[in-house]
């Protein structure tokens, strides 16, 4: 079994910053892709910014240039820097990671996400 858990989330007014924080633990081979997802009520999880295990990164239109994403391979964490916070960043924010805990078997997990609120 695998766990993921989310952490840093919390009330900033516009303009300000947030670092999110994502670790993984349990019975991990390798970890592959990871990445950050949000949601808001009434409407489906969206992407924000996924890394791969050797760096490469992609970032929805909304956050490029504002949100950092990266990872530390070596204690299995995903961060999530998160700049210029606007209101519309407001969401829950959910880690995912695709975890071999075998060379043969490969799952995603997500974490149980982390309220990110941007407000004055």
């Amino acid at each position: 079994q695998v766990q993921l858990v989310e952490s840093g989330g919390g009330l900033v007014q516009p303009g300000g910053s947030l670092r999110l924080s994502c670790a993984a633990s349990g019975s991990i081979f390798k970890i592959n892709d990871m990445g950050w997802y949000r949601q808001t009520p009434g409407n489906q999880r969206e992407l924000v910014a996924t890394i791969t295990k050797g760096g490469s990164t992609n970032y929805a239109d909304s956050v490029r240039g504002r949100f950092t994403i990266s990872r530390d391979n070596a204690n299995n964490t995903l961060y999530l820097q998160m700049n210029s916070l606007k209101p519309e960043d407001t969401a829950v924010y959910y880690c995912n990671a695709k975890v071999r805990m075998s060379p043969a078997t490969l799952y995603g997990y997500w974490g149980q996400g982390t309220q990110v609120t941007v407000s004055s």
